[in-house]
């Protein structure tokens, strides 16, 4: 069984969390978070603490905190001879400062505390300064996911923007489209299918095989009469995204 200490309360610790108490082949030991209030749901499942003084014995330490706060935090504790790894997407795992092996347990999904995920279908991405500590983190994952990865820091940076893109960007254009229906009166769930067959569809083909639209089509008239319709803001999306498109598929 492995040990496991989960540094954090927010999204993706939680998540974790959640998971791993759910895995027979994990011990989660203990969790900290400056806010005891954060994590009291916790307290009659493990233990749990606000003082990094107090770490309990364990083979993993998960470092699940905002990116800018990592480096100076990973300095704060010494379990040397153990693994500490952080969850970061677009930092490095040279980031982690302390007198320890050093790694990287990512998790590559968009999480929100009160949404279920199936963590079995989500891809972790690991890294490890050790061979020893890749091996671990690999058995660790296997526990929770049946998609894992090696991944060294400079291509999870670059998987990290390529999610941004596909993810955080795709979901602000949802929120105009959103936008749009509800400044007309039309509901937003009509979309619902158009959206779920799109995402269906990349996990088939290339995202340029799919490619419609009148900007692929060079629909001038077209998109001329839907520009007209849009705020200054969404005409400067709409623009920049058309002429994506039409330079892709010239």
């Amino acid at each position: 069984m492995i040990s496991v200490v989960i540094l954090g309360s927010g999204n993706v610790a939680t998540h974790l969390t959640r998971a791993f108490l759910k895995a027979n082949a994990i011990d989660v030991v203990q969790v900290y978070s400056r806010n005891l209030k954060n994590i009291d749901y916790l307290k009659k499942r493990t233990s749990i603490t606000d003082d990094l003084e107090n770490l309990k014995d364990a083979d993993v330490y998960i470092i699940s905190i905002t990116d800018d706060a990592i480096d100076e935090f990973s300095k704060r504790f010494d379990v040397e001879g153990k693994i500490v790894v952080h969850t970061s997407g677009s930092v490095s795992m040279n980031a982690l400062k302390g007198n320890y092996d050093k790694g990287v347990f990512y998790p590559l999904q968009t999480f929100t505390k009160d949404t279920k995920v199936k963590f079995k279908k989500i891809p972790i991405c690991i890294e490890s300064s050790t061979k020893k500590g890749l091996i671990l983190l690999e058995k660790l994952a296997s526990s929770i996911s049946k998609s894992v990865f090696t991944i060294d820091s400079k291509q999870r940076e670059k998987l990290h923007l390529s999610a941004v893109f596909v993810n955080n960007f795709a979901n602000h254009l949802y929120q105009i489209g959103n936008e749009i229906c509800e400044q007309n009166n039309v509901p937003f769930e009509v979309l619902y299918p158009l959206i779920k067959e799109t995402a269906k569809k990349v996990t088939r083909l290339s995202p340029k095989e799919i490619q419609t639209g009148p900007a692929k089509r060079n629909d001038v008239k077209v998109m001329e009469k839907q520009l007209s319709q849009l705020s200054d803001h969404q005409k400067e999306i709409y623009k920049l995204l058309s002429a994506s498109i039409l330079k892709t598929h010239k």
